[in-house]
């Protein structure tokens, strides 16, 4: 059984057990327990609910493992090729690491 679920402007398939770097949350504590009623489709061992935008009454229950993990650094180089101008610049994404409990269809 999986469901699709939309998490901050985000989807992703939810798995019971599987692990997911969802955007960071700013409330979030570890060992939390945090519920997601955006539930958009729902595969109940071939029986496919598709939400109209959700389905009602689903639900996906996370536990928090860690409130801040950053991602890979990515940078970004602009340069104007004979003109002198080079401009470096770069970011790390900041993620909220959960661990599926259940999917409650």
């Amino acid at each position: 059984m999986y469901a699709i679920v939309e998490i901050n402007g985000q989807q992703f398939k939810a798995e019971e057990g599987k692990k997911l770097f969802v955007h960071h949350m700013k409330d979030a504590q570890e060992g939390q327990t945090v519920e997601f009623e955006k539930v958009l489709l729902v595969d109940n061992d071939g029986a496919i609910t598709v939400g109209a935008p959700t389905v009602d009454g689903a639900k996906v229950v996370c536990e928090v493992v860690q409130p801040l993990v950053k991602g890979e650094k990515i940078i970004i180089f602009k340069m104007k090729r004979r003109k002198d101008s080079r401009k470096k610049n770069g970011h790390r994404a900041q993620f909220t690491q959960v661990v599926i409990k259940s999917v409650v269809a």
